[in-house]
């Protein structure tokens, strides 16, 4: 494991011209301390995780620093934020320190979230506060544990430093780690104020530097749209399988990498409802669970829509190919969502009654509001599966259904048991139990919950009986939370 002066750094964003980024010194919190350090996440980037690598990960964040040799820089981007076009939003309260090379080869952005104001922060403080900082800490180690692409959090950093928000709060701020943080946005950002040229730099960087294989396409940036598709498809069938919630899908929120990005409102399903609203500021009910899929597609259509000149310089042949391109993400998230419902069944073979099987389930589920997580790991042990509704003869005759088709399956018991329980999960990161955490560490000035989270959350699909109570269904408190796109 290598220590922080060990590390060879880079800044590959240097090579681009300066309208694709800022120059910022990170502005320190006051009485900076480590909350808590993801020593999983260190170790993957082979970063030495024990007190000596903490320590100096500890001084650098307090003195305001980059990694060695590194300027640091916001980058520059757009969105599409609740369906409005904004035309430049930007690292408003994040600064890249580098990137490094973890063993693997593998390149990885280590950028501060929190450390004070940039040239996109508007008029913002360029501030992250305790509550929404734990918040990202927790859901990144959670979306890590459950397998969905995501961005990581290495480390969780408190102050002494107030911060006005609704309330006055302290401040805090995190290292977060990911492939890059170029977005669908960042291409948005040069398409619409006709700056070609420099979006052709941005795609020749980005097939260069993080998909090669690219590179030698027909039509690259049609690649890379197809890319976006496919990923994107993957992705959003995942987070629809744990009942995750991003809450707010702008374009300036989704991955170029097809990894879940920016944590906000967000949120998993307790009792299932397809239309629940994560988001207390989502009045219309934009990103709910239900439509998260179909804001997918419009996410792609604002990417595809960014990348027409690089296409082909006929306007309307780039527009027919970017659309053919596109209408492949129904078919590939159809695809990715059966496979992701077969799985959650416990279902190895294909048969063409397993949608009308699946969707049976879930009206029962919604007319009972029955939990999504307990109610699927409970597949498992198929003999007391129908007392757990109220309606004990439509979930028994929904049962004999299912015992019918398992049996086509040729599975034994336990089989079929370890299959349910590797497809779906005992813990995720129920609203409450990231409240409590927040509560223990704003109250109390106790951030032993937050490590007790992420070493659940990093196993989430192991028994851990010493744990159970970490699976229970919501307190009657916890229907009184609400987050919103400050928390």
């Amino acid at each position: 494991m290598r220590q922080l002066d060990e590390l060879t750094p880079e800044n590959l964003y240097a090579e681009l011209p300066p309208i694709f980024w800022s120059r910022h010194r990170p502005d320190p919190l006051q009485d900076t301390f480590l909350v808590h350090f993801n020593a999983r996440v260190a170790k993957s980037l082979g970063i030495d995780p024990g007190e000596d690598g903490r320590s100096a990960l500890t001084a650098l964040v307090a003195k305001g620093e980059a990694l060695p040799g590194i300027e640091p820089m916001a980058l520059c981007y757009a969105g599409h934020q609740f369906g409005q076009y904004v035309p430049r939003l930007g690292d408003g309260r994040a600064l890249l320190i580098g990137q490094v090379v973890d063993p693997r080869g593998e390149r990885h952005d280590l950028q501060l979230k929190g450390s004070g104001r940039t040239l996109y922060s508007r008029q913002g403080d360029g501030r992250a506060v305790l509550r929404s900082t734990i918040r990202e800490h927790l859901a990144s180690a959670a979306m890590e544990g459950l397998g969905i692409p995501t961005t990581r959090s290495l480390a969780l950093f408190g102050s002494g430093e107030p911060v006005f928000r609704e309330r006055v709060e302290n401040g805090a701020l995190l290292i977060r780690v990911a492939p890059s943080h170029f977005r669908f946005g960042s291409f948005e950002y040069f398409f619409y104020t006709g700056r070609y040229d420099d979006l052709r730099l941005l795609l020749d960087f980005t097939i260069r530097n993080y998909f090669p294989t690219l590179a030698v396409a027909d039509n690259p940036a049609l690649a890379l749209l197809e890319q976006a598709v496919n990923s994107t498809a993957q992705l959003i069938a995942r987070w629809q399988g744990v009942g995750f919630c991003h809450g707010v899908m702008n374009t300036d929120n989704m991955s170029i990498h097809g990894i879940t990005i920016d944590y906000g409102p967000y949120g998993f399903l307790d009792a299932y409802e397809p239309g629940h609203i994560c988001n207390h500021s989502d009045y219309h009910g934009r990103y709910a669970y239900d439509r998260q899929p179909s804001i997918g597609l419009f996410n792609l259509s604002c990417l595809g829509q960014a990348l027409l000149p690089l296409v082909d310089g006929n306007p309307e042949v780039a527009a027919e190919r970017a659309t053919e391109v596109l209408r492949r993400y129904e078919p590939a998230f159809d695809a990715a969502w059966l496979a992701e419902r077969r799985r959650k069944l416990g279902l190895a073979k294909e048969e063409a009654g397993d949608p009308a099987l699946w969707d049976e389930l879930l009206a029962l589920m919604e007319s009972e509001r029955s939990d999504f997580t307990n109610t699927f790991r409970a597949l498992g042990d198929i003999d007391s599966f129908p007392d757990r509704f109220i309606d004990r003869d439509r979930a028994c005759a929904w049962t004999v259904k299912y015992r019918a088709r398992l049996a086509r399956e040729t599975v034994e018991v336990d089989g079929h048991r370890a299959r349910i329980h590797t497809a779906n999960p005992k813990y995720v990161l129920r609203n409450y139990l990231a409240e409590q955490a927040i509560r223990m560490a704003e109250d109390e000035e106790d951030y032993g919950e937050i490590d007790r989270l992420v070493q659940l959350l990093g196993s989430p699909f192991d028994e851990q009986h010493e744990h159970s109570d970490y699976a229970t269904v919501p307190p009657e408190w916890a229907s009184k939370l609400e987050v919103s796109c400050s928390s």
